[in-house]
């Protein structure tokens, strides 16, 4: 199994914590969106996934992109542990996190949206980190209260599931970007405790062999 990766990638971080709780054993490739350098947008990586984006998964005669269709293609594939619950409200909930996070954080707050915002639209890196803080907050609030519903150690109960997966690279971002977290106790407390364990500790971007700085 190959994994193409890059440490910063919300996406692809969400993927190296459930191969790390499934125990997979997998090969990472690098591939550095950093603006000016690119490496998405080299022909041979194009020609192998035309989306230009990580993560990239390869596991034998499967390829796939898109962190959400990977996750599902892992949980049926290698189901042990499970990271969805097992009746189907407790899924329709687990899956409402992750969208919330999928479909209403982190697109606006993309790499690629981001650049647009400086190339396009002149922002400054001080106009496009305000433009990020102000949509993650605007994701956490509705966050905070569905997690306070639903909320154990994990987001969904004492046990990880998908929805865990989603928030912690989320988290870790809005700490990098200086998001005030005061008004998210419950956020704040599951990404806490998710750190302790080995497998999400093990997929931070600072313990990843591309980070320069690891």
């Amino acid at each position: 199994m190959k994994l193409y990766t890059y440490f910063r990638s919300s996406a692809a971080f969400r993927v190296r914590i459930a191969l790390n709780l499934k125990d997979i054993r997998y090969q990472s490739v690098y591939v550095n969106l950093k603006p000016g350098q690119d490496e998405q947008y080299q022909e041979e990586y194009r020609h192998l996934n035309p989306e230009a984006r990580v993560p990239f998964l390869v596991d034998n005669d499967v390829h796939l992109s898109q962190s959400t269709a990977i996750l599902e293609y892992l949980e049926e594939q290698y189901p042990n542990p499970h990271l969805l619950p097992g009746t189907v409200k407790a899924r329709a909930t687990v899956r409402q996190i992750v969208n919330l996070i999928a479909c209403d954080i982190h697109p606006l707050n993309n790499l690629s949206v981001l650049e647009k915002l400086k190339q396009n639209f002149s922002a400054s890196q001080e106009a496009c980190d305000v433009w990020y803080r102000d949509w993650v907050e605007r994701g956490f609030a509705p966050l905070e209260a569905l997690l306070a519903q639903h909320a154990g150690t994990f987001c969904f109960g004492d046990e990880v599931t998908m929805a865990d997966l989603y928030l912690i690279p989320q988290v870790w971002n809005a700490h990098r970007f200086s998001v005030n977290m005061g008004p998210f106790p419950t956020i704040s407390r599951i990404y806490r405790h998710c750190l302790t364990l080995p497998a999400f500790e093990a997929a931070m971007p600072e313990r990843q062999d591309d980070n320069p700085n690891r």
